[in-house]
């Protein structure tokens, strides 16, 4: 049974995603090398409740498995990515075949079955040598992704439709900026945030040299900022958590320049560097999961922070549950960079406990109602002429939320993680009859603007 306020354009692409150090487990199998998660996680009071990505959900080992909930659901697109000490252990030199065989499994078992492969080259993890050498502080980090994601377009690009090269990387930025005092936090944040770009930009066009056929863009999680009030200094605060968040790598990627406040940019670079940070995309990623309402703080590194909104509520972690205000960022994006490159939906996903009935099934009825609700918005968004080409559910499974461990679950299926025995939601059969009921020819279809 379609829904008729969800039918979007042919060639609209439907997906689902997921991070290599979330699902895949096998942290040392098969020469793997330690991440600077691994590290992190093995450490006493690294990740909550204990949590390691030492098994995760075993995607490793079960990857048939996981391919055919994939081929069930439907899907036009499965965003994944590469853990790039799987591949390249010290992040520099030697490449591990047993680990990019791993990946032509994969990529070959979704082409098998009528996927389009989307590859994030960099989702957080990378080798505990770049970590020890000052990750991406330094850099020099810049220059070893860049040659790691040659080696991944050499290897997968006559197979891979689209290339993300980092996923948030504002989030990247965040993990760094730990410790008082305020402003060498906030220089070394912000150094981060250069060099994350400046290896987005030297990898652009390796990675098309490598795969000419291949689509590539970046994934960012943008928020939405609202005042918290019409107080000036809520107002002048609001402004700068926009500066500082949504438009820190927007600006430079889509403009050529980082954004200014006091009548200066936020980061000194020079024009060679913009430049190669400004090589042009073929799709910008979003990633969206709740806006932000903000107020002034002394407290704060940038002079700002997040606040509850009344009246509203929240999720697991706490996020504002308003899928109405999605829309808003969509029409802020369309109108403040008009000549964007298409946009792909890369994440937007509800956390929750989701555990099992007495029956064994899950009834997570709350995520379908928010997933619901956030894609009406996208549609609003494709009438009012957005050109957005694709739609990805954070996530396939049930996974390691980072930090937060293993208790909120964002899967489309449950995971048991003492058995692995995975267990469709209510959630995957929505998603699949919402796909099923599209026009049938969405893979032939290309721009989807209004």
């Amino acid at each position: 049974m379609s829904e008729p306020d969800l039918l979007f354009p042919p060639g609209f692409r439907w997906g689902v995603a997921t991070a290599a150090f979330q699902i895949e487990g096998a942290w040392d199998a098969d020469g793997k090398g330690p991440s600077n998660w691994d590290t992190r996680a093995h450490r006493p009071g690294g990740l909550a409740g204990g949590a390691t990505g030492d098994v995760a959900c075993d995607h490793y080992h079960r990857l048939t498995e996981d391919l055919d909930l994939l081929a069930g659901l439907g899907v036009d697109s499965y965003r994944f990515s590469v853990s790039w000490p799987r591949v390249q252990p010290a992040g520099r030199g030697r490449w591990n075949g047993r680990g990019l065989a791993f990946y032509d499994r994969l990529v070959d078992g979704l082409l098998a079955r009528d996927i389009e492969p989307m590859l994030t080259v960099y989702h957080w993890d990378h080798p505990q040598p770049i970590e020890d050498a000052g990750g991406w502080a330094d850099r020099d980090t810049a220059a070893r992704f860049a040659d790691y994601a040659e080696g991944l377009a050499a290897r997968f690009g006559d197979r891979v439709t689209r290339w993300i090269t980092l996923n948030e990387p504002l989030s990247v930025m965040h993990a760094e900026m730990t410790g008082p005092p305020e402003a060498p936090v906030r220089r070394h944040g912000l150094r981060v945030a250069h060099h994350l770009l400046l290896g987005h930009g030297l990898a652009v066009p390796r990675l098309r040299a490598q795969a000419p056929h291949g689509e590539i863009g970046i994934s960012l999680n943008l928020a939405g900022m609202t005042a918290a009030g019409e107080h000036p200094h809520d107002v002048a605060a609001a402004a700068r958590a926009e500066v500082y968040e949504d438009r820190l790598f927007l600006d430079p990627l889509l403009r050529g320049e980082y954004p200014r406040l006091d009548d200066r940019p936020v980061i000194e670079a020079d024009d060679a560097d913009r430049a190669v940070i400004a090589a042009p995309l073929d799709f910008l990623g979003v990633n969206w999961y709740a806006p932000a309402r903000i107020a002034a703080s002394t407290s704060g590194v940038f002079g700002y922070t997040r606040v509850p909104w009344p009246g509203t509520s929240t999720n697991l972690l706490g996020w504002p549950v308003a899928p109405e205000l999605f829309g808003a960022l969509l029409t802020w994006l369309r109108a403040r960079y008009p000549d964007a490159p298409p946009i792909h939906v890369t994440e937007n996903g509800f956390p929750a406990v989701d555990e099992p009935d007495v029956t064994g099934s899950v009834q997570d009825l709350r995520r379908v109602t928010y997933l619901r609700a956030c894609l009406r918005e996208v549609s609003a968004a494709v009438e009012a002429g957005s050109d957005i080409r694709g739609y990805h559910v954070w996530s396939l499974l049930d996974n390691l939320e980072w930090e937060h461990g293993y208790r909120p679950r964002f899967g489309l299926v449950h995971v048991d993680f003492a058995t692995l025995a995975r267990t469709p939601k209510a959630s995957y059969r929505w998603y699949r009859q919402l796909i099923s009921g599209q026009p049938r020819d969405r893979k032939e279809g290309s721009a989807c603007s209004g």
